[in-house]
């Protein structure tokens, strides 16, 4: 299954206008889901921003400096990526660059693996949206309205019809909700 999960705001934005999320740090309740999470991935596609702000859980040590740093560094480290970039030559830490289309690349992710492929980057995401690709939505919505930036969902064309698969609400009141892609009869 191909997953999309990214913390926003109640507007809809993963950055604000100026590019910062700060606003999404999550608290120790919050974390140790996403480690929980994060530990069942077999793969994460991520466009080259996403990549950029991730790779210091791979090479800044001070990043392991309490238990759910090191423990959240662990599980990082250990996922294959795939960084889909047009401006990098190289990567470092437990990934490559793509080498091909963005739906070669994570049918491949998912044909090795028996583990859900996560993908990370709103351009990214939203081609993958647009192929069909992505199986689950997974936001951590937290309470702030930033008035614009960069949507966590990009414009479509048709609707996507979505099923609400589950939702908790963290004593840091962030909610989180996840939806699968709903799927015709006929599929």
């Amino acid at each position: 299954m191909l997953i999309y999960s990214m913390s926003v705001s109640v507007d809809g934005f993963i950055a604000d206008r100026e590019g910062a999320f700060g606003w999404t740090v999550p608290d120790e309740e919050q974390f140790r889901f996403h480690i929980a999470q994060t530990r069942e991935l077999g793969g994460f596609l991520c466009g080259r921003r996403l990549y950029e702000t991730m790779l210091p859980w791979e090479t800044d040590p001070s990043m392991r400096e309490d238990e759910l740093g090191a423990a959240f560094a662990d599980v990082w480290c250990a996922i294959p990526k795939v960084v889909f970039s047009r401006t990098l030559d190289s990567v470092e830490g437990n990934a490559r660059l793509a080498e091909a289309s963005v739906g070669e690349e994570a049918a491949a992710a998912l044909d090795a693996t028996d583990k859900d492929v996560s993908i990370g980057g709103a351009g990214l995401a939203a081609a993958a949206i647009d192929l069909g690709l992505v199986d689950e939505l997974r936001m951590f919505r937290n309470p702030v309205v930033v008035g614009g930036g960069t949507p966590f969902l990009p414009p479509v064309t048709e609707h996507v019809r979505l099923d609400l698969v589950e939702t908790r609400t963290f004593g840091s009141r962030v909610i989180y909700e996840r939806y699968g892609r709903a799927r015709d009869e006929s599929d």
